[in-house]
């Protein structure tokens, strides 16, 4: 008998099925999992109640759907990409006949074909008379007074490469005045935000959304005053956010209680951490860190971490620490703590005995979200902001 013979008879013979092995289906949802679920929470509550979820301050469930569905809102990708499952139609899809150019260019939701000039703005031979009406396109020119930002960038390169900052993914709705980026590996200061358009609704119902000029110095030495939505669009498609320098960071939370004396009282740290965890229930989530608080130093709290349920029974990575003083660090834990309530990870960690712990200190945010977070408490403007799990950002309430 030849080889093939041979296996065909073993493949034929096998009473009890052992080698019909069938692949393993990954457990680890997809982003797109993820997206369709959190929006099927929102679809649940309107078949329930016939009404979409409220900012209801006093039920914390409903004012969490009732943010992630804000989000969605606001973020055409996911508005498209939830159009199948939106059965109730809660995301307000509308079919529009299209009957001219006119209509084709109304309907364009996601400004695929905005742009700055007009199309019978001839670039290279403009009319006289149409000159000074016709809006300029936003390019980049030298700057006469670089001088003065020269020394910004080389600092901001400087953290950089001593990871003092990190570049961070850009999303939509997280652009600031004065913060710094990076676009195709330029790093550039968005230094101004002159809003001049408002967000409102045409006759025939189509929306114009808010807009204005901006002033983006870059480190090469140029100016320019793109529009607030395409430095968005460039961004997130293929851009970076420059997050806060961590020693900074530590000077404002200690700014807030300066003129430390022999006289005044250590109250304890807050602390950041990651988890060196090889479980794929771990491994697999993004932006995962531990707020806590300690009365000792945070490298003797941690010594035997690998042991502790609270520090999911592996070592874990600093990744900033704040000594405190004259204040109540339980009480900055705890508004820490509500403010990523939704972002809370939800896992069973079991002991060397066997016995269940479910920690509660572990949140799903980004680094530089929750050091801005930080910041929001010391300053005492944390009331206005809540944070936007789905989009991970913070936004205004």
């Amino acid at each position: 008998m030849d080889k093939n013979s041979v296996l065909d008879d073993i493949f034929n013979n096998d009473e009890f099925d052992i080698l019909n092995v069938k692949p393993k289906s990954s457990g680890v949802k997809t982003a797109d999992d993820r997206l369709i679920a959190s929006f099927n929470e929102v679809n649940d509550f309107f078949e329930k109640y016939q009404r979409e979820p409220q900012p209801n301050p006093s039920n914390i469930s409903e004012f969490q759907l009732y943010t992630r569905l804000k989000g969605i809102r606001e973020n055409p990708e996911k508005r498209e990409q939830l159009k199948e499952v939106d059965t109730n139609n809660i995301l307000e899809f509308e079919v529009k006949e299209i009957n001219s150019i006119e209509d084709i260019f109304n309907d364009d939701s996601l400004d695929i074909l905005e742009d700055d000039t007009d199309l019978f703005d001839f670039k290279h031979t403009p009319k006289t008379e149409d000159r000074k009406e016709t809006d300029f396109v936003a390019r980049r020119k030298p700057l006469k007074d670089f001088d003065k930002y020269e020394h910004l960038f080389k600092d901001i390169q400087k953290d950089l490469a001593n990871g003092k900052r990190k570049l961070v993914d850009f999303k939509m709705g997280n652009l600031r005045e004065g913060s710094y980026y990076v676009h195709n590996g330029i790093l550039f200061l968005l230094e101004e935000i002159n809003m001049t358009n408002e967000e409102h609704y045409r006759e025939d119902g189509t929306r114009v959304r808010e807009d204005g000029r901006t002033k983006c110095i870059f480190e090469n030495g140029t100016v320019s005053n793109m529009r607030k939505r395409s430095v968005e669009k460039i961004l997130y498609a293929n851009g970076q956010v420059v997050s806060e320098n961590i020693d900074k960071v530590n000077e404002s939370f200690i700014e807030k209680f300066s003129n430390i004396t022999d006289e005044d009282e250590e109250a304890g740290y807050i602390y950041i951490l990651s988890s060196k965890s090889k479980d794929e229930r771990i491994t697999s989530i993004k932006n995962l860190y531990k707020i806590g608080y300690s009365k000792v130093d945070v490298l003797e709290r941690i010594k035997n971490a690998e042991k502790e349920p609270t520090y999911l029974m592996s070592k874990v990575k600093i990744e900033g620490a704040w000594k405190c003083f004259n204040m109540n660090p339980q009480k900055l834990e705890q508004l820490l703590h509500n403010f990523f309530g939704s972002s809370c990870l939800n896992i069973d960690i079991f002991d060397e005995n066997k016995r269940r712990h479910t920690p509660r200190e572990w949140f799903i945010a980004p680094l530089d979200i929750i050091e801005q977070t930080i910041h929001l408490i010391i300053n005492g403007e944390i009331v206005k902001y809540s944070y936007d799990i789905d989009n991970s950002i913070i936004i205004k309430r």
